[in-house]
């Protein structure tokens, strides 16, 4: 008995989902370059930006106030060297990366700090898709948060975290991290409550 034309139509549709997702799937699984490396490996500059939520640990250190914040970040990162360690499980390259922040304290009357970060990051490159890193640094910060305790708009941050980078094509990835952030005025003030806080940050970036 010769298929109906009905028949015909729906058995090519299902051949052409069957297609479409394997396509969709081989597209996900393969290697971002054709010769399977990491972008990171041959980039010369990265931008990108970062958004998150952040709190203070109350009790950790002298850190008494809680803080909760809304973190914006716009930042900028330069290879400083060559890709190092190659077939290591370290292998990776040195980045120096500026950062502009802005952290607005959505429990504080809608206050804010801002100001000027500079870190050393180290980004592994063993994989073609995934790119971990981690990194620390810090700067200065004008904080206007109202609170006497800290003594000073004048500030500086230290920092130290982590992070992945998931690439959906050769220039861009997804950023995914966590960074642990103080803020104090260094002892130029009586008083000097330090904020010893957590971010979960995650944004985009760009690689050139």
């Amino acid at each position: 008995m010769r298929p109906s034309r009905n028949g015909d139509l729906i058995n090519l549709h299902t051949i052409k989902n069957v297609l479409l997702v394997y396509a969709l799937t081989a597209a996900t699984l393969m290697p971002v370059s054709a010769q399977g490396q990491n972008p990171i490996a041959t980039a010369h500059t990265e931008v990108g930006f970062l958004t998150g939520y952040g709190i203070t640990h109350r009790d950790f250190g002298a850190t008494r106030t809680q803080v909760q914040t809304w973190d914006a970040i716009v930042r900028a990162g330069f290879f400083l060297s060559d890709e190092i360690g190659k077939g290591e499980w370290y292998q990776g390259r040195h980045q120096f990366v500026a950062e502009l922040p802005y952290h607005l304290a959505v429990d504080h009357d809608g206050r804010s700090m801002t100001g000027f970060y500079m870190l050393g990051h180290w980004r592994f490159t063993s994989h073609d898709k995934i790119a971990p890193y981690v990194f620390a640094g810090g700067g200065p910060m004008y904080v206007d948060l109202g609170l006497p305790s800290m003594g000073s708009r004048l500030c500086f941050s230290y920092q130290a975290g982590t992070g992945v980078q998931y690439f959906i094509n050769s220039t861009t990835a997804v950023d995914f991290q966590y960074r642990y952030h103080h803020i104090s005025n260094g002892d130029i003030a009586d008083r000097n409550e330090p904020l010893n806080s957590s971010k979960i940050l995650f944004g985009m970036a760009y690689y050139y």
